[in-house]
């Protein structure tokens, strides 16, 4: 695209921050599609009437524009993190549609973003819930969730999880020691599987959920001990669950629908075949996404060949949660410092690993795009370190990709104190997931941008006393 403007300031808000209508997204046959935008080249016109060629390899804003960004800090302040209900209501709508033989129900993996708001948009568009624990069960259910359209899979089994399933909610039993707990508890009754196939894959390894070196589902070599306890209660194994990983690759994850198929063979009762989410989300302009119709469509040939072998149509289960929410959230932040060294300049946030912890864990990429109070230096571009506000080397959002520890600079649109920052693909594992009261900071408010462009705040900043609440003092004697 190319745009020959009078002045940088029209070129700033004209070019610099183009609508989704520009988006470029060519498929690729390995089931992944790129990232957000392509290359740009813009025509800048000088101030002698000369134009020359800017090439702009920055990141650029995905459902906000400068002014909404500017409009939401001086209503909220800064750190806020703000979600697009039309770009919840488009991922929901492309999960609906994976390609199903026999029917689907797509599981929200609600530890992505758990805000009640999220959960209820998406129950009313008929998603149902993936729990990763007995608080997010009532977290959900609270939310308006019906307990009947709830999973569990969990690390560590609630300890009234039989209260759980006389209202309905799924188990998937993750380990021999949950399975036997459960036909303690609940001889006779029906359960879910989840298995570990032996195989796994994701974004980094610490998003990858299958294999031999992950805790996660009960290893598929304990087949033998598994039938024994389902014997020894009676149960009825009516699921079978696999995840192996976020992130995970597409020609593994088709892989591991075979191996799950395989797993179902074992047990005559099973309805459903639930083969987790991990979609990969292309957060910067270079990454790729999964296609979700191109890698659904041979599992579900896959379905429709073990119908006829077998007889029994399955229905399937879906967990997304990045793929839902990543990309559908931003934090808007502000440049509160800056400063220099023989080998980087670093710009320091208000906000950092404190609100998005993936870049100090996963060596996660971020998009970064600096809103300048002053709009004339939009075409002037600098590499910078970007740092959080936390007193700690690791927060950094600007790690070399994969290696967390690893510092790294971007090319960004030139900063300076007061500029705002907008993190992009912040909707996922974010709020979520962050070192909430580090260094005492905290928890920053989330807010929902409607398609009407009103702000409607979902969850309040959190003041000083709220993060206090529960602490209690020593009796003075104690300090004696």
């Amino acid at each position: 695209m190319k745009a020959v403007l009078g002045c940088v300031s029209s070129l700033y808000v004209a070019a610099a921050f183009l609508g989704p209508q520009y988006r470029q997204v060519p498929s690729f046959s390995n089931g992944l599609t790129t990232g957000m935008r392509g290359r740009r080249q813009l025509i800048v016109s000088a101030a002698d009437g000369t134009s020359g060629s800017t090439s702009l390899e920055r990141e650029t804003l995905r459902f906000l524009n400068p002014d909404t960004v500017e409009n939401l800090a001086n209503q909220y302040g800064t750190p806020t993190y703000i979600y697009d209900m039309a770009t919840l209501k488009a991922s929901a709508r492309s999960a609906l549609s994976f390609p199903n033989a026999f029917g689907l129900t797509v599981r929200y993996a609600m530890k992505a973003s758990p805000n009640a708001a999220i959960l209820k948009l998406f129950n009313n568009l008929g998603l149902h819930i993936d729990a990763s624990s007995g608080y997010e069960i009532q977290r959900a259910m609270r939310a308006g969730v019906p307990a009947s359209h709830i999973s569990l899979s969990s690390q560590e089994l609630p300890s009234d999880f039989d209260s759980f399933v006389d209202l309905g909610v799924h188990i998937n039993a993750c380990s021999i020691s949950q399975l036997q707990r459960f036909g303690e508890r609940c001889p006779g009754g029906k359960i879910g599987l989840r298995f570990n196939p032996g195989v796994g894959s994701g974004g980094t390894g610490k998003t990858n959920v299958g294999g031999p070196s992950s805790a996660f589902g009960i290893w598929h070599e304990l087949l033998p001990e598994v039938k024994r306890v389902v014997a020894e209660h009676k149960l009825q194994v009516v699921r079978v669950h696999t995840h192996i990983g976020s992130g995970s690759d597409p020609a593994v994850w088709q892989n591991v629908a075979a191996l799950s198929l395989d797993l179902v063979r074992e047990f005559p009762q099973v309805e459903t075949l639930n083969l987790g989410g991990g979609y990969k989300v292309g957060r910067m302009r270079q990454e790729q996404s999964t296609d979700l119709a191109k890698i659904g469509a041979p599992v579900k040939e896959k379905f429709e060949d073990f119908a006829l072998e077998t007889g029994r149509k399955l229905h399937l289960e879906i967990e997304p949660g990045t793929f839902l929410v990543a990309n559908a959230g931003a934090l808007v932040c502000r440049v509160q410092d800056k400063t220099s060294t023989s080998a980087h300049t670093f710009l320091k946030l208000d906000a950092g690993m404190t609100e998005v912890l993936r870049p100090s864990l996963y060596g996660a990429q971020h998009p970064l795009v600096v809103i300048p109070k002053d709009r004339t230096r939009a075409d002037r571009a600098a590499s910078y370190v970007v740092v959080g506000h936390c007193c700690e080397s690791g927060d950094l959002l600007t790690p070399a990709p994969g290696e967390a520890d690893t510092v790294s600079e971007r090319e960004l649109t030139s900063a300076e104190i007061g500029d705002l920052m907008v993190v992009e693909g912040s909707g996922a594992y974010c709020a979520g997931m962050s070192t909430k009261n580090y260094n005492s900071f905290p928890e920053a408010p989330e807010v929902m941008l409607a398609p009407d462009g009103a702000l409607y705040l979902i969850r309040r900043r959190q003041t000083l006393e709220q993060a206090l609440q529960n602490e209690l003092d020593l009796p003075t004697s104690a300090l004696a």
